[in-house]
Parts: structure tokens; C-alpha cells; sequence
């Protein structure tokens, strides 16, 4: 979900360029790019970019939370950001949030902040989900050869690590271990004492032992794969190596490769000075000073499990992968990434034959739920198409239940749909998509229920709405056996009655079941939208 920041046309009708801006909220950052897309090309070319070290990772060591202090240099950064993307035409701003504010109890707070004082929407994203955006963002800068690529990203909270090729990414890990991060936990002394230093390679070694090996497994025999490095960390390092071989950094530095060995003597070097002076390495900047030693630590360990002995830098990462997810939800990319734009269906299928749903009778539901969604759009609901994908979405895992237990199983849709890491949606549209299902059956939705409770009032309306649908589309195949092919609506307004008009398989059923499940399901619904119903079949 994207801010609007000035009117614009659809994206997919649109022949005129359109001015996007991105926000990366970073631990150790908030990064903005604002760049230009030509809808023909279609493309995006870089027109601005800004960045602000503002430590929203400096939590608080008792508690977790983010810290008053972190998040008033956040507020300030973040209206910086909107105030230059505006500058610069900015149509549409689109906002995600990653590990500092995914872990902090008060995440969620510092996330109704932002929208209360800003009018800006923050989107947090799981990390995976973010690992797939680093991936796109990656994807949309260099240029894939046919060989396998792992791509690694340092950041303050997080590492993520992406088995890739030039169709999808085989694999994706979100790790917490992040430069900020390992430096607040492990790093003491200035500089590093020798104990400290073995303590933290042998810590990053443990956490990063699954993630590698699950990356080794994927391997085809004799694949041997490129190592590419993107942010803030990796982009440092490289710059700091190449200035110590001449007085110019690498431009571009995107497609620069630094060999395992170079980083090794580097890494050594900076872990033999204190802040003051690293702080004076030529490339290096104030606030990078603080956390490089424990960033070297992670991306040598990382190399050296891996067996890799370079490492080549790509200047894109999330923010870019941000713009190339909304060109592809908006329809404006194919080719090569044509794969990437059904991320949300496989997403979901995955998942639903993870936890062996019924494919054919969801399948069924989720479509009924989809007619039903159109069909009322403009007379009952005015909710779009992310709304129409939630419903869908819901419907195909509503009953993932069961692989826990037939008793309350809607209960435990909701528990497993919430904890799926579902790719290509928001950590909100998640939460959504778990609640529509939650409700399909027995009670409605309640303040009571603490998840329910937990959504802000234009949400719980979306939960209210849709899943009121869903129990229409689950009673319509109540013997989930495909009895009914299509639903029709009509809607009298003067009379507010809706009229199901259900079109059976076979002409001489009768569909007696459905129809009592309609007449018993239906109330949520006629209580939602003020409306009576009515079932036909024939």
C-alpha cells in the first residue's frame, strides 16, 4: 500500500513517466530513493537519493523498545524524506520497516506514530519478505549470468542471504545478525580485544551455520555460485579496500569485486584500531566507524563458509526492490521478472500444500469468494483490488486449520496463516489475510479477540466485510464436492435484499445442503451489510 501524494492515473494505462519514491527504514538507516519510471520500457532510472544514520536500533537494553530519543531522529528523517520526494514530483511514496521495528514491543506504536503525525504509511515486512525485495532490487541492477548467484546483505539488525538465478530465488534467510546489532551485544573494547574478536566470528559462525547449509544443499553438483554484496557494509568495505589501493574509490562501484583475501587483511587491520582511527580511513564515515569491525566479521564468515573467494557490489538493494515490487503488482513489468509477478499465488499455494489443504474445494471457495467480491463491488463494498487479493488469499487457506486439528481449526488457520511468512505480502496483509480466515465460521469478529482487537479501525472493517464474503463462498460448497459452478448476484437497493442465484453442476441437484448452509451462514452477512438474503438454485 502506497501513500498517494498527488492524484495519478492507473499505472497499467499510463504513457507518461511516473515519479515513485521509496523508503527503507532501516536499524542503522532510513534510505530514500525517488526514481522515474517509463511505463513503455518499462524502466526506472534514479533521480534522488537521500539517507540518514538515525540508530533506530539503539534500543533500549531492558526493555527492547525503541527509545524516544531513536524515534525522533526517525520522525525528523522521514519528514526529510517526504519533503524531497515531494521536491522532486513524487506521486506515489511507498514506506517499509524492517528488523528494529519488527522486534521492538512498541513497533507497531512507533508505526501509528509515523502515520498519525506524517500522514505516511509504513509497511513492515517480514524477512524473508525483505530478503525478496533485496533480490528484485539486486535483479534490477546487475545483469544474471547463467550461473547460480548468492547475494548477502549486511544491515544494523539483520543479514539476509538469497540463493538466486535469473527466474527466481531458490532461497531466502533472514538472519539476526546485524552490524549494529552484534556490536551493542558483543563488542565492548576500543578496539576489539582478541577474546571479543574470537567470541563474535564464533557466534556469527553458529547463526549462520543453517542459512549457509541450506544454501549448500540447494547447489546443483558443480555449481559453484557468484558471491554479490549489497549496502551500506559491504558497499564500505569495498570502497575502503580499493582507496587503499589508490586515492580514487571505484566508479561505478557497482560490478567492483573484492577478493576474500583483500578483506581478510582489511578486516585485521581495522580490528587492530580504535574508533578514532577508523573513523579517519579515507571512505569511511563517522557513524560506519562504530560498527565496520563486527560488518567485516559477518561477511568474512559468510565468505568462508560458503567456500567463496570474491565478492562483487551492487549499489541497488531493498529501496530499489520496493519500486520493482510495485511495478510489478501494478502490472508494468514483464520478460524477465515475469516469474516474480505470481509471487503471491505461489506464495500462497506453497503454503496451502504445506499444511495439505484440500486444493480443489479451496480453490472452489476462494473463487466464489472472488465472484461474490465483484459482483457486489460498487452496491454493498467499495474495497480494490488489494482487498480482492486478501479475499482470495483467505479463501484458499482458510481451512490450513485442520492439519492441527478439526476442532476450532478456523483458530488455528489463523495461528498458521500468521506464521507462514507469506512472500509478496505486508506484515499487515498478512495479519489480514489470518483474520478473514479466522472468521469463515462460527463466531464474528469480536473487540474480545486480541488479534481482531489489534487492527485499526479502517482494518477491522476490511476483516468485518470480507470475511462475511468468505462464509457466503464457504456455504456455497458446503459438501465440497463442486456441487455449484457459479454464483450470480443481484441487489435490490430500494428493498435491500441481495438475491444468490446459485447455478448447480448437475441440473437435477438440488443443492438442499447448500442452501441450508447459506440459511445458516448468512446472518453475519445480512447483519454486515444491512441487507436480507435470499438463495435460488436452478
Amino acid at each position: 500500500m502506497a501513500e498517494s501524494l498527488t492524484p495519478q492515473t492507473n499505472p497499467r494505462t499510463a504513457t507518461e513517466p511516473i515519479i515513485l519514491g521509496a523508503i527503507d527504514i532501516g536499524t542503522n538507516s532510513i534510505h530514500l530513493v525517488v526514481v522515474k519510471i517509463e511505463p513503455q520500457f518499462p524502466s526506472f532510472s534514479i533521480i534522488a537519493k537521500e539517507k540518514d544514520t538515525v540508530r533506530l536500533g539503539d534500543r533500549d537494553l531492558k526493555t527492547g523498545k525503541l527509545t524516544p530519543e531513536a524515534i525522533d531522529r526517525a520522525l525528523a528523517a522521514l519528514r526529510r524524506c517526504q519533503d524531497l520526494a515531494l521536491s522532486f514530483g513524487a506521486q506515489h511514496l511507498l514506506a517499509v520497516a524492517t528488523s528494529a521495528t519488527r522486534e521492538a514491543p512498541n513497533g507497531q506504536d512507533f508505526i501509528r506514530d509515523v502515520e498519525e503525525t506524517l500522514g505516511l504509511q509504513i509497511n513492515l515486512i517480514s524477512g524473508p519478505e525483505e530478503a525478496r525485495r533485496i533480490y528484485l532490487g539486486v535483479l534490477s541492477g546487475l545483469e544474471f549470468t547463467a550461473q547460480p548467484h548468492v547475494i548477502i546483505d549486511i544491515g544494523g539488525g539483520s543479514t539476509e542471504l538469497i540463493l538466486c538465478d535469473r527466474q527466481d530465488a531458490r532461497f531466502l534467510s533472514s538472519t539476526k545478525v546485524g552490524a549494529v546489532r552484534l556490536t551493542q551485544e558483543f563488542v565492548h573494547t576500543d578496539p576489539i580485544t582478541t577474546e571479543e574478536l574470537t567470541y563474535l566470528r564464533a557466534y556469527v559462525r553458529g547463526m549462520l551455520e543453517r542459512p549457509v547449509e541450506q544454501i549448500l544443499a540447494k547447489l546443483k553438483p558443480g555449481e559453484v555460485p557468484r558471491m554479490i554484496g549489497t549496502s551500506g557494509t559491504i558497499e564500505t568495505l569495498a570502497i575502503l579496500q580499493a582507496r587503499s589501493q589508490t586515492d580514487e574509490p571505484p566508479n561505478p562501484l557497482n560490478g567492483y569485486t573484492v577478493s576474500r583475501a583483500q578483506l581478510e587483511d582489511l578486516t585485521e587491520k581495522l580490528a587492530e584500531l580504535d574508533y578514532d582511527d577508523r573513523a579517519v580511513f579515507p571512505g569511511m564515515s563517522e557513524r560506519r566507524a562504530e560498527i565496520i569491525v563486527a560488518g567485516a566479521v559477518i561477511l568474512l564468515e559468510a565468505m568462508e563458509m560458503l567456500g567463496l573467494e570474491e565478492i562483487s557490489i551492487c549499489e541497488r538493494a531493498l529501496r530499489e526492490g520496493i519500486i520493482v515490487d510495485w511495478m510489478l503488482t501494478h502490472q508494468l513489468i514483464a520478460d524477465k521478472l515475469q516469474y516474480q509477478s505470481a509471487v503471491r499465488d505461489r506464495s500462497v499455494y506453497s503454503i496451502a500444500q504445506k499444511y495439505h489443504v484440500k486444493l480443489d474445494y479451496s480453490e472452489r471457495v476462494a473463487e466464489f469468494a472472488v465472484q461474490l467480491f465483484d459482483q457486489l463491488h460498487g452496491k454493498l463494498h467499495f474495497w480494490n483490488e488489494n482487498e480482492r487479493e486478501l479475499l482470495w488469499a483467505a479463501g484458499m487457506l482458510h481451512n490450513s486449520g485442520l492439519y492441527i486439528s478439526h476442532a476450532a481449526h478456523h483458530k488455528h488457520s489463523y495461528y498458521l496463516i500468521r506464521h507462514a511468512e507469506l512472500l509478496g505480502y505486508t506484515d499487515l496483509e498478512v495479519e489480514l489475510i489470518a483474520n478473514i480466515a479466522r472468521y469463515h465460521r462460527k463466531s464474528k469478529p469480536k473487540k474480545k479477540h486480541p488479534a481482531y482487537h489489534g487492527l485499526n479501525k479502517p482494518d477491522r472493517q476490511r476483516v468485518d466485510q470480507l470475511s462475511a464474503i468468505l462464509r457466503l463462498a464457504v456455504a456455497c460448497d458446503r459438501r465440497q464436492i463442486g456441487a455449484i459452478s457459479r454464483v450470480h448476484c443481484t441487489y435490490d437497493s430500494h428493498h435491500d435484499t441481495l438475491r444468490l442465484h446459485l447455478y448447480p453442476t448437475d441440473p437435477n441437484d438440488a443443492c438442499e445442503l447448500e442452501l441450508w448452509s447459506l440459511d445458516y451462514k448468512k446472518d453475519v452477512f445480512e447483519e454486515e451489510y444491512n441487507v436480507i438474503v435470499t438463495a435460488t438454485v436452478g
